[in-house]
């Protein structure tokens, strides 16, 4: 038998919170965080890949610094629309930074990005030294 933890909730908070979270933090049909990564070893590198659709190459900011890579993006929207008696003017701003710690067998001065179809790609190729063969057999004494 599993034993749930019970929270006494308050419905009016859950629905303030749910017409934020939802419709305003939607505001621009956008909504910006932190885009998810995935990071991929192989024997001649890694591969680090940033889901970001809807940007283009030119918002992101990569830079490199004591083994730490950053990954970031500032984004701002303005929307303006006038009517006969009426002038609406809507802005949106938002970022996101995601660091790396890189390992010292990254070939720093090979590292490649690349932007395509909402992926951003980056390779992080190993130096000579590092790139082993990942498979071993293991005799039985």
């Amino acid at each position: 038998m599993t034993l749930i933890k019970w929270q006494h909730r308050n419905p009016i908070a859950d629905m303030v919170n749910n017409l934020f979270d939802n419709d305003l933090g939607d505001f621009f049909g956008k909504r910006f965080s932190d885009p998810a990564a995935n990071i991929i070893e192989n024997n001649e590198s890694f591969e680090l890949y940033i889901a970001a659709p809807g940007m283009i190459k030119d918002d992101f900011k990569i830079n490199l610094e004591n083994n730490i890579l950053t990954i970031s993006s500032e984004m701002q929207d303005e929307k303006r629309e006038e009517g006969k008696n009426y002038t609406r003017k809507e802005f949106y701003y938002g970022s996101f930074s995601r660091s790396f710690t890189l390992p010292k067998t990254i070939d720093l001065d090979k590292i490649k990005a690349d932007y395509d179809n909402g992926i951003l790609k980056i390779a992080l190729p190993k130096k000579e030294e590092a790139k082993v063969d990942m498979r071993k057999e293991i005799t039985i004494s």
